[in-house]
């Protein structure tokens, strides 16, 4: 896998796991004094993660 892919994948997997911190502990997020509600962070995890997945895929053919 070359460099940059993998970099991508990394800091792909890494918001997926901040995004799965935050609904374990309940973190608030507030953007511009409106709180983000946790289902935010439900979509956002799978979709970061999905794409990491594809392109790791994509890049070990």
């Amino acid at each position: 896998m070359k460099p940059v892919p993998l970099i991508v994948v990394l800091f792909l997997v890494l918001i997926a796991v901040m995004h799965l911190l935050r609904l374990i502990f309940q973190v608030e997020v507030i953007v511009a004094g409106t709180v983000l509600p946790m289902w935010m962070s439900l979509i956002g995890g799978m979709f970061t993660a999905l794409l990491a997945v594809l392109l790791w895929r994509e890049n070990k053919k």
